[in-house]
């Protein structure tokens, strides 16, 4: 009975090591969450509102507002201005600013198509005769909190 004993005390650290990363390392893998500030600079004034869209894949971005996961607007107080998201799964995301001047929910362009409204996208990248791909503007959230920082462009003048 003694050999029997012995023998279970030392399998107990191993099975409880196997059931604890079965139980506990997937489960926490999965919900691996953090918090996302996106800090919006160069904005030329405090009118309007700034809007971003994060996007998640390549899928509808950077144009398709509807396939974003998450979308908000905030009433510019403050520059820089800090628009957050939180509670988001740890992955590759992507985002896409505007800066809406008259607050009409568009993104007003001129007889040319040039841009009338400040944007900008995560990653900064430099803007050609294209909409960056999102593998160009692509970050990784995986931690706790993520920090990111964009630069507002302005095209056209008034």
């Amino acid at each position: 009975m003694t050999k029997r004993f012995r023998v279970s005390l030392l399998l107990l650290p191993l099975l409880a090591t196997v059931v604890g990363s079965f139980f506990f390392s997937g489960n926490s893998q999965a919900n691996l969450r953090g918090n996302l500030n996106v800090e919006v600079n160069a904005l030329r004034s405090k009118q309007g509102e700034v809007c971003a869209n994060l996007f998640a894949s390549s899928k509808g971005f950077p144009q398709e507002d509807k396939r974003a996961i998450q979308k908000q607007c905030v009433t510019i107080t403050e520059i820089p201005l800090v628009i957050k998201f939180n509670n988001l799964p740890a992955g590759s995301y992507a985002v896409v600013v505007m800066h809406d001047e008259n607050n009409d929910k568009k993104f007003n362009r001129n007889d040319l198509g040039m841009p009338l409204e400040g944007f900008g996208f995560s990653q900064n990248p430099e803007i050609s005769d294209r909409a960056p791909k999102f593998s160009e503007t692509a970050f990784l959230v995986a931690g706790a909190s993520t920090d990111i920082k964009i630069e507002l462009q302005y095209m056209a003048l008034f």
